[in-house]
């Protein structure tokens, strides 16, 4: 049976402990002579714009000796009139994987129920699972097991928030989220997920005494009509040095980033010691290739 990572729920607990352990270990011992992807191609479709989802993937592919090929949707067949279903039956025929990063979680469900390669998510509107397994392997590389321990999200209810709410119910950890009114997480998510989630009042609510701090940007890609009103709806939500003394002593500061210091980060949290930022992306490299052999086992 393909295997697919759609949403991290796709991955068991154990399987998702699995391939952090193996992220880590390449991270510590990169194997550079071993090549276990030559010969393999990784399709990577793009209708958005990336900076870590391309360059993780592509260079995870060319450490193992695999092949990474860049589709954008304005210059293929795919940002004209081709169906997603011939895509999807077209690219599973030349490519050994899917990577497709764009607006619609059903499309992707779409395209994986058609493709006989495993078939990513490198983001859309409900999930970022990609960005969680690198943010899980930084947390538990400098903290440990996640297990019994708190992270507030601070912000905007987004597709990493959903993921971050898909992975407090597989590793056992709490979850405290505090958005503005009307920007909080899918309602559908919050439920079909369950698990230690809660959904508090303020800022200050969820980041007492919590073991990280998670936020990301204010609007995001396909939001920034939105700019004005976000800025003065989330102006309360910003990740401050006052916001991060109500945490642990030893929290931990992340960000998914594209950031905008002074928006919903400050520069010398985001710049400080407790910021984990430039580690959560280097490991977007490191778990890709951990998550690749994985499907292609």
């Amino acid at each position: 049976m393909t295997r697919h990572l759609l949403k991290l729920s796709n991955l068991s607990a154990d399987e998702l402990r699995q391939v952090l352990r193996r992220a880590s270990a390449l991270k510590a011992a990169p194997p550079i002579a071993a090549r276990p992807f030559a010969g393999r191609t990784l399709a990577m479709i793009f209708t958005k714009n990336s900076t870590r989802t391309r360059v993780s993937f592509e260079s995870g592919m060319a450490k193992f000796g695999g092949h990474a090929l860049f589709l954008q949707a304005g210059s293929t067949q795919i940002g004209r009139d081709e169906p997603l279903a011939d895509t999807a039956r077209v690219l599973s025929r030349m490519c050994d994987a899917i990577m497709i990063r764009n607006n619609s979680q059903a499309d992707q469900v779409e395209l994986a129920r058609l493709s006989r390669v495993p078939v990513i998510n490198g983001l859309s509107e409900l999930h970022h699972p990609c960005q969680l397994l690198a943010d899980l392997q930084t947390w538990t590389e400098h903290r440990g097991d996640p297990r019994g321990r708190t992270v507030a999200w601070v912000g905007d209810g987004n597709n990493v928030c959903h993921s971050w709410i898909e992975a407090a119910r597989l590793l056992d950890f709490t979850l405290r989220i505090a958005c503005p009114v009307g920007f909080g997480p899918d309602a559908a998510v919050v439920r079909e997920t369950g698990g230690p989630v809660e959904l508090v009042g303020s800022a200050e609510a969820a980041v007492r005494d919590a073991d990280l701090v998670v936020t990301d940007t204010w609007t995001s890609m396909g939001h920034e009509a939105e700019t004005q009103r976000r800025l003065k709806a989330f102006a309360a939500y910003q990740v401050d040095s006052t916001l991060m003394a109500k945490a642990k002593r030893d929290a931990l500061f992340m960000h998914c980033l594209p950031a905008h210091r002074g928006e919903e980060v400050s520069a010398d949290v985001i710049d400080g010691p407790q910021s984990v930022v430039w580690d959560e992306a280097e490991n977007r490299l490191w778990a890709q290739m951990a998550l690749l052999e994985w499907l292609w086992k």
